[in-house]
C-alpha cells in the first residue's frame, strides 16, 4: 500500500548553508531551499558542493538546525548545486511554521490542492538521470495526478532522489524534474513532479480524468 507523502511547500525561501563542501573544506554561504517539509528540503544555487552523508548547518530567519545531505547534484555552473537534506533527530525544522501553514491551506474547502486528484491507470512514462550513463526505466505509473505519481517496482529509488521524468501528452513530449518522496521495497516509489508549470500541470489533470472516464465507459459496456 502506498504510504503518501508530506505536503511539501515548493515556494523558495532564502537561507544560510555552511559546514564542509564536497572538498572538505569549510564554508558559509546563501542558497535557496524549496520542496520543504517538517523533515528535509532541496536545496538549490549554491556556490560549493556538497558530499552525501555530510552533517551541514542551515539557518532561516533567526531558526537554525543541523541536517544530513542525502543527495548532492554537482555542476560546473557558478551557482547551480543542488542537494537534498534531512534534518537530524532532535532539531527543530527552521521552516516548521511555513510547512504547517501550507497544509492548513491545502485542507480548506477550494483549495487548489484539491484540484489535482490522483487516478488510478496505467500511465507510460521514461525515469532518467542526469548521469546519462545510468540506466533509463521504462515504467508505468499506477496512481498519477497532476503533481506527482505511484510507480511499482520492486527496486525503488532510494528517497529523495533526483530523476527525470518524460512522458507525452497527445503529441507533445512532456520532460519534467521530479523527487522520490516514498520508497517501498519490493513495491514501488511515490515521485514529485518538482518543476511541473501549472498549465502543464492543468493539461496533464484533464488528460488524466479523460483517461479514467474512458475506461470507465468501456467497463460498464463490456459488462
Amino acid at each position: 500500500m502506498e504510504k503518501r507523502p508530506e505536503s511539501r511547500v515548493s515556494a523558495d525561501i532564502p537561507v544560510r548553508v555552511w559546514g564542509m563542501d564536497a572538498e572538505g573544506k569549510p564554508f558559509f554561504q546563501s542558497g535557496l531551499a524549496n520542496s520543504l517539509s517538517s523533515e528535509g528540503a532541496q536545496l538549490t544555487h549554491l556556490h560549493h558542493c556538497l558530499k552525501v552523508g555530510d552533517m551541514i548547518g542551515i539557518q532561516y530567519g533567526d531558526k537554525k538546525a543541523r541536517f544530513k545531505v542525502i543527495w548532492s547534484t554537482p555542476s560546473v555552473a557558478p551557482r547551480k548545486n543542488k542537494a537534498g537534506v534531512v534534518i537530524l533527530p532532535e532539531q527543530s525544522s527552521p521552516w516548521a511554521d511555513i510547512a504547517a501553514e501550507t497544509r492548513s491551506k491545502a485542507q480548506e474547502p477550494g483549495s487548489d490542492k484539491r484540484r489535482f486528484n490522483r487516478h488510478k491507470v496505467q500511465f507510460p512514462m521514461e525515469i532518467s538521470f542526469e548521469d546519462t550513463r545510468r540506466a533509463h526505466m521504462q515504467c508505468s505509473a499506477t496512481d498519477i495526478g497532476g503533481r506527482g505519481c505511484y510507480v511499482e517496482t520492486f527496486q525503488p529509488l532510494a528517497i529523495d532522489s533526483e530523476v527525470i521524468i518524460t512522458f507525452w501528452l497527445d503529441s507533445e513530449k512532456i520532460r519534467v524534474t521530479a523527487l522520490v518522496r516514498t520508497s517501498d521495497p519490493g513495491v514501488g516509489m511515490g515521485i514529485e513532479f518538482t518543476e511541473l508549470e501549472a498549465h502543464i500541470q492543468q493539461r496533464l489533470q484533464e488528460y488524466l480524468e479523460k483517461m479514467d472516464k474512458g475506461f470507465s465507459r468501456a467497463a460498464t459496456e463490456g459488462a
